[in-house]
């Protein structure tokens, strides 16, 4: 394994489980501090363990990325405890976020926009200026397929992460002069915990989605891992403002 990350402290909101768990085991083993902003307080103390038995450094500070003082408190903690802060991966959201427009409740939206959207927002708001005190750096925000192609059946969320994907453009405009990267990934479908569940409880409707796929497969989480981990390190010096898909193709025939 390099260690492209060596020295640098590392934010990742939704480390917990999935491709945020994954990622903040591959910046840890490439020698990053990691610090997880999260609310599963029990699952972050147990990612924390794992990446320190494995000899990195790692903290769990529990978060709520739609609560503003959480986020800003996060991101100083990271700067209090290590010193600085020299890139983030916002990838805390949510997928079961179902509905066409006509069906979806006000109260439903708003949650949606919080934790997809808004959440981002306030990560951007307050690890970009502590990102520029610490000498430059980059940013990783996880936004889907759906934030550049619609989905009738996930209005919401598919609007939240098109407005990932503006914001991540906006704030790499914005911060391109004061030394901060900031591009989102477009991601497909990955084996993740929830699509594993989903396999196990639906088989057929599974099976229907993998058809969809033109590679056949769902991503690895590790792969996501390595792909933000490439974007965070000092290889990318030219990738900004960027939607990179990382889906097997399949937004390529939209």
């Amino acid at each position: 394994m390099s260690h492209r990350l060596q020295s640098k402290v590392i934010l990742v909101t939704g480390g917990t489980s999935g491709m945020g768990a994954a990622f903040a085991r591959r910046a840890a083993s490439e020698g990053a501090t990691v610090i997880i902003g999260a609310r599963d307080k029990e699952r972050g103390t147990a990612t924390v363990k794992d990446i320190t038995a494995g000899g990195g450094t790692a903290l769990f500070v529990p978060t709520d990325v739609t609560v503003e003082e959480e986020v800003a408190n996060l991101v100083d903690v990271a700067v209090k405890e290590f010193g600085a802060l020299h890139g983030a991966f916002n990838n805390a959201g949510g997928g079961n976020s179902f509905g066409a427009v006509r069906d979806i409740q006000a109260s439903f939206w708003d949650s949606v926009i919080a934790l997809n959207l808004t959440s981002v927002f306030y990560s951007l708001k307050h690890e970009i200026p502590a990102i520029v005190a610490s000498g430059g750096g980059a940013i990783v925000n996880n936004a889907s397929v759906v934030g550049v192609v619609g989905d009738p059946a996930a209005a919401a969320y598919s609007a939240a992460k098109h407005g990932v994907v503006g914001l991540t453009r906006s704030a790499a405009l914005d911060a391109a002069k004061e030394g901060v990267r900031v591009n989102a990934l477009v991601t497909g479908l990955v084996n993740t915990p929830l699509w594993r569940g989903h396999v196990e409880a639906d088989p057929e409707s599974a099976n229907a989605i993998l058809n969809q796929q033109p590679t056949g497969r769902a991503a690895d989480e590790a792969e996501i891992a390595a792909f933000a981990t490439f974007l965070l390190s000092d290889e990318s010096p030219f990738i900004t403002g960027g939607a990179l898909a990382i889906d097997g193709a399949l937004t390529a025939g939209y």
